[in-house]
């Protein structure tokens, strides 16, 4: 899932009235421009190989992509590129004059549609959506998840049955388990219908529910169920711990507390464990990041949990686990820490 990270914002521009356009965007972003070697002024770059070349290496790892000119020649220049659109970043397109700032592509995931209308309050100009679910005033399933940062089983189909389910003025609920209550007011509910009790449901055609729950009550509809992303998992092992064994303890422990796996943030172990094949295997199993953190970062956290002499003088820090998590989490720990087969795992939740 993209979200518009400042950091990787890249722009391309053609003509000298674009250069002038960029520079008045530069001043307020953090933006990567590059232009043609004529057009080069201090603080741009120039196209590396080609301008379709320079586009080819940045889609994949920008998160938003920045054309000024004709939408014509950004739709050439990134058709061949386009893979999904739960990955692809996002494209915004602005004339030279800076009247006009569409967003072109991932306008919910990518976070164009947002990216485009903050650059027309920058330059003035008229953003221009034309998202289904935006022009009708309505939220969206995958704005939402944007929003919360979550996750769902085969989010492509549930976006496109929410979505169009909402445009066509069916009834879809959206109900928040209690640790998200609060975040309801944050985020564009716009269409769909507040539920507050799902054994009181009223007449619904969907029912999309906000929950780190693994399994929730049987309901009169088709539910969609929208996972957070809050869970951290802290690990220690022994060296060459099977990843079958690292799975088989997260799914136990994530059970044992009825989580969904989706809600599963990231996993994150000392610095000496960064080339540990099981748990580099155990974060791609689950798509999530790999932390690492150095002993001196782990210290701090030491003293609230109990220590090992052993672990002290092979890693720097005398437990591994418990202070992984607590950094990670905040000191928001979830139950216990798990010490079996050599491996030590403990959890918690960011709020």
């Amino acid at each position: 899932m993209n979200t518009v990270r400042p950091e990787s914002l890249v722009l391309f521009c053609l003509t000298p009235g674009g250069v002038a356009l960029a520079e008045r965007l530069r001043a307020v972003l953090p933006v990567t421009c590059f232009t043609s070697e004529p057009l080069l002024k201090k603080g741009f770059r120039p196209f590396m190989g080609s301008f379709a070349q320079t586009v080819k290496d940045a889609f994949p790892v920008h998160s938003a992509l920045i054309f000024i000119g004709a939408t014509g020649i950004a739709v050439r220049m990134i058709a061949p590129l386009l893979q999904d659109k739960m990955s692809d970043p996002a494209v915004v397109v602005i004339d030279e004059r800076g009247q006009h700032v569409i967003s072109l592509l991932s306008g919910h995931m990518g976070g164009a549609n947002a990216l485009a209308c903050y650059l027309a309050g920058v330059l003035g100009a008229d953003p221009v959506i034309t998202t289904a679910t935006d022009v009708n005033g309505l939220a969206a399933l995958d704005t939402l998840a944007s929003q919360l940062d979550a996750r769902m089983e085969n989010l492509r189909d549930g976006v496109k049955t929410i979505n169009q389910m909402l445009v066509s003025g069916q009834q879809v609920g959206l109900w928040w388990d209690d640790d998200f209550a609060s975040q309801q007011h944050q985020v564009t509910t716009d269409g769909f219908i507040n539920v507050a009790e799902l054994s009181a449901l009223p007449r619904l055609d969907a029912l999309v529910c906000v929950t780190l729950r693994a399994r929730l009550p049987e309901v009169n509809c088709p539910v969609f169920k929208l996972v957070p992303r809050r869970i951290v998992a802290g690990i220690g092992c022994r060296r060459n711990t099977p990843f079958t064994v690292l799975h088989k303890l997260l799914a136990e422990q994530l059970q044992a507390r009825r989580l969904d796996s989706l809600a599963l943030r990231a996993i994150g172990s000392i610095d000496l464990k960064q080339d540990e094949p099981g748990l580099q295997a155990l974060a791609q199993c689950y798509q999530v990041p790999f932390e690492i953190f150095s002993a001196s970062e782990l210290q701090p956290g030491e003293a609230h949990f109990p220590v090992s002499a052993f672990v002290r003088e092979v890693a720097g820090v005398g437990s591994v686990s418990g202070p992984v998590a607590w950094l990670m989490s905040g000191g928001h720990l979830l139950g216990e820490t798990l010490r079996e087969q050599g491996v030590t795992l403990t959890l918690g939740v960011v709020h």
